[in-house]
């Protein structure tokens, strides 16, 4: 490696974040601009293990030692190629991955880990500043043509890929603007939207054609469509919430997470100049503590909320790694987001009985109670129960899996005993000719599993349709994700 006693020498850093009164100002990302030459000494971090078991924690299979010492010697066009080799779109992931190489990191065994997501966010970063990152064009033409069915991370890694290995793709999206859940889910401070628009402007100058408020089913007949192109990758993600099927679920003012963030990225397009919904001097609870609660609390927190409390019904994670989750597995720690950092109350080990009604069929509280785990089951603990006021409530509670419709079944796929699609080894449905990548296939997941995912499936459609392929080998889409 580039410094072999780095990690010796340089502690962990990380770029600071805007001030909280500052940036709750505006919708723009929290950070701040971090400097190569710390950059290069987070890079000179990175440890001569011997085995890179980061490279084993990331589902892509990222080459990060490589990448960390080509960062460390300042061969920053050298480094951006080795991170393209791996990821098409590394300023997604280094911005909203959970950096499960991170956890896997043989430094992280005893102390702070080396800091790679800013490692690889930088990259792309100075990548794109730098002109770097232009059209791919496939040397030759198959002839072939390809739909993908959704604009998502595996949706468009999968149109890349195959776009790039010479068939004429074209990608559908049902929405008015092409990124799935990158544009109408994760928040402008997390991720601004022109880092989608680029992208899409490469891929468009690469030879993708994009196809908007294309609704299959609907202006889109899925019969016509696969018998006008030769394969179909369904990418369609799992967008089926999970519901709290509790009495007063039906008062207003209780929305679903996926209800309440697009109207603040559509804000932020111009499309409005109000939010329809508005927890602005609002008393909001967020019920679910993953990272879309968060979102649901940065974005109450910029809209002016009263107070945002959130619940959980899991107990709160420990400080440092128990002994049933050991390195290199991804470390299940107590963390705090950008957003819990700007304000708001984290709940753990509650769970919601019921809704109170205001007496006009709007939400004015939850009445909650703590549990416990007992052999694997919550159990309720007596004597607990409190009334929380509350003008607004979000439920971020996951999805279940992907929207099951007349089209689907019209297609007649296959379904798992998880309500996802079915396919074999090289991503391909039952049905000949039709793939799924990503979500759909998988069930949600991370945004570095989709974009592998959709890597691994391009190669699966290049395989099926030319009787080879160059393109990286499928991973098995039997593999789980580590969170």
């Amino acid at each position: 490696m580039g410094e072999p006693t780095g990690f010796l020498k340089w502690k962990r850093e990380s770029p600071p974040r805007r001030s909280v009164p500052v940036r709750l100002r505006d919708w723009k990302e929290v950070y701040e601009d971090f400097s190569h030459d710390t950059l290069k000494h987070q890079a000179g971090r990175c440890m001569d293990c011997g085995i890179p078991f980061c490279n084993n924690g990331c589902p892509l299979g990222n080459l990060i030692p490589d990448w960390n010492d080509l960062v460390y010697r300042g061969n920053w066009r050298e480094a951006i190629e080795r991170l393209h080799a791996t990821n098409n779109f590394p300023e997604f992931t280094g911005r909203l991955c959970p950096a499960p190489c991170e956890s896997a990191c043989v430094l992280g065994i005893n102390q702070d880990p080396v800091s790679i997501k800013q490692v690889e966010v930088e990259i792309i970063d100075y990548a794109w500043e730098q002109g770097w990152v232009t059209p791919v064009l496939p040397t030759v033409k198959s002839g072939k043509r390809v739909a993908v069915i959704g604009s998502g991370p595996a949706g468009l890694a999968v149109a890349q890929q195959l776009t790039r290995a010479g068939h004429d793709v074209v990608v559908l999206e049902r929405s008015d603007r092409i990124g799935g859940l990158l544009r109408y889910g994760i928040p402008e401070f997390k991720m601004e939207k022109r880092h989608v628009d680029r992208r899409i402007d490469q891929m468009k100058a690469e030879g993708t054609e994009f196809r908007v408020n294309a609704v299959v089913g609907d202006e889109v007949d899925i019969d016509v469509l696969r018998a006008s192109h030769d394969a179909v990758v369904l990418a369609c993600g799992a967008t089926a919430w999970r519901d709290l099927g509790v009495p007063g679920r039906e008062l207003n003012g209780i929305h679903q997470a996926m209800e309440y963030l697009p109207i603040a990225n559509r804000v932020q397009e111009g499309d409005f100049s109000d939010f329809s919904i508005d927890a602005h001097d609002k008393h909001v609870v967020i019920i679910g503590g993953g990272d879309t609660g968060a979102d649901c609390l940065g974005t109450a927190h910029r809209q002016g909320a009263k107070s945002v409390t959130q619940l959980e019904i899991m107990p709160r994670p420990p400080e440092e790694r128990s002994t049933n989750n050991p390195w290199p597995q991804y470390s299940m720690v107590y963390r705090t987001s950008s957003a819990h950092e700007e304000g708001g109350e984290r709940v753990y080990s509650v769970n919601t009985e019921r809704f109170v009604d205001d007496g006009n069929g709007n939400v004015r509280a939850l009445l909650i109670h703590e549990v416990e785990l007992v052999d694997g089951k919550f159990q309720k603990v007596e004597g607990t129960d409190q009334e929380l006021p509350a003008d607004l409530v979000f439920l971020a509670l996951g999805f279940v899996g992907p929207e099951h419709g007349s089209w689907l079944d019209q297609l007649g796929v296959n379904f798992d005993a998880r309500g996802n699609v079915e396919r074999d080894d090289n991503y391909m449905s039952n049905v000949p000719g039709v793939f799924v990548a990503g979500d759909m296939g998988r069930g949600q997941s991370l945004i570095v599993w989709a974009i592998a995912e959709g890597r691994a499936c391009a190669a699966g459609v290049d395989s099926w349709l030319m009787g080879v392929t160059d393109l990286p080998a499928p991973i098995p889409p039997t593999a789980r994700p580590l969170v």
